[in-house]
């Protein structure tokens, strides 16, 4: 029997990425919705051609986006599994839904799924970054983001959460080109930037308590209040150092080796040199 479960997925020009992640749905789920941001490419006729209802819907924030797609979309399944175009579910992973939500009592309303990432065919095994929980399936009417997270965004249910064993994949095929990658986080450096300047300002509190021994989530956010506490321009030093050598992102090889030194390096290392302009204009102007 299939179960009451509906699945969504973000997307905005992802023919190389969405076939997988559908096909990975395919049978189990009572419907999918793309929400889509206009796609110019192949990925609506992939998505009417899987059996997907099509929603197109400006882009402003990852959060915003999955805010009204979550209020607005006639979601009629009790189970919510919140994907972008470049996840898909196991066959593992599968399984373990089917047999884990039947038997979930009312006061768990969501699961946290560990994320397995690939690099440019690699799986990114060390550095600390598996497993990475992320908060993707949520009863229906329980789950929300904080539309102040510009790219770092998370799920936040109220009530209790629970872990699964098996992993979300996420491959994003369009990052086998290196500029793609490069370019795509050359917006997050500045919306990133924009968000810690904005908190650091203005004192803006989290949506759930930072703890480091508390949800996934919670730990997270503990590490980012400790993050924003170190000096600009020493602190990606000190990350790259603890990612690629302590936890061993030296063993990826190649392809981790690029993955870590871009984005445990690099990238922080851009946002914090806008930060620093950020500070420095606003600085200026009192």
């Amino acid at each position: 029997m299939t179960l009451s479960i509906t699945a969504i997925i973000l997307t905005l020009d992802e023919e190389l990425n969405l076939p997988h992640c559908l096909k990975s749905l395919e049978g189990w789920c009572r419907e999918v919705f793309i929400v889509d941001s206009g796609s110019s490419d192949g990925t609506l006729p992939i998505a009417r051609a899987h059996g997907a209802a099509v929603i197109q819907h400006p882009f402003e924030t990852h959060a915003k986006q999955w805010n009204w797609a979550l209020k607005t979309l006639p979601i009629t399944g009790e189970w919510v599994l919140a994907l972008d175009a470049d996840q898909r579910v196991t066959p593992e992973l599968k399984e373990e839904i089917l047999s884990s939500l039947p038997k979930s009592s009312l006061e768990i309303k969501g699961y946290y799924l560990p994320r397995k990432q690939i690099f440019r065919g690699k799986w990114i095994r060390h550095g600390g970054y598996w497993p990475k929980y992320l908060l993707k399936l949520f009863r229906r009417g329980c789950g929300w983001s904080d539309e102040q997270e510009l790219v770092d965004f998370r799920f936040y249910v109220d009530g209790e959460t629970r872990r699964l064993r098996y992993p979300i994949l996420e491959q994003n095929r369009k990052e086998d080109q290196i500029t793609f990658w490069l370019q795509k986080h050359l917006r997050y450096i500045e919306l990133q930037a924009q968000e810690e300047h904005h908190r650091r300002h203005h004192r803006i509190p989290w949506t759930i308590k930072p703890l480091l021994w508390g949800t996934p989530d919670q730990q997270v956010l503990w590490l980012k209040n400790l993050w924003y506490r170190l000096p600009l321009y020493v602190r990606p030093f000190l990350y790259f150092i603890y990612r690629f050598v302590f936890r061993l992102g030296v063993l990826d090889g190649p392809e981790g080796i690029l993955f870590h030194f871009l984005q445990g390096f690099w990238l922080r290392l851009m946002i914090d040199v806008r930060l620093g302009e950020l500070e420095r204009e606003a600085g200026r102007g009192q």
